[in-house]
């Protein structure tokens, strides 16, 4: 099936080591489609929690339809996604360890569903974003040096 990418988490792999991705469906209304569809979605602050034995998103904002009127949902609300009993406890065993956190990674359409890339991810310390800004840095030293050579 085709993807089309709506919007990514742009902190995600600052701030988190990704170690697992889990590929999500997500419950919305028909207003909240129609603004993701002209894309006024971000995920820069949000994360996923669990609760009850359901997976939430929390934090994700998705601007209210203009033509929405009285349909429009709060933006800031939880959203429900979707996955299989055992995918959760899957997530609800990883969680539990120690520094684990459920991220957000991208938003993206598969074929006509909204799909959530979650990502399974440990936080980073200080000194370990410093080493990977310092690594892109280098990298993109390393390709200006090249391009400047090659004229």
């Amino acid at each position: 099936m085709n993807t089309k990418l709506i919007a990514k988490n742009p902190t995600a792999h600052h701030n988190y080591n990704i170690e697992e991705k889990i590929e999500t469906g997500i419950v919305l209304s028909g207003t909240e489609i129609k603004s993701i569809r002209s894309g006024k979605v971000n995920l820069k602050d949000s994360y996923a929690y669990i609760r009850n034995g359901e997976v939430f998103i929390c934090g994700m904002h998705i601007s209210p339809y203009e033509h929405g009127n009285i349909f429009n949902k709060d933006p800031l609300r939880d959203r429900k996604l979707l996955l299989h009993k055992k995918e959760i406890h899957k997530l609800m065993g990883l969680t539990k360890q120690k520094g684990y956190s459920l991220v957000p990674i991208s938003l993206y359409f598969k074929g006509s569903h909204v799909k959530v890339d979650l990502g399974i991810g440990k936080g980073k310390k200080f000194y370990d974003k410093r080493q990977d800004l310092a690594k892109k840095d280098a990298q993109r030293q390393i390709a200006i040096n090249l391009k400047n050579n090659q004229y």
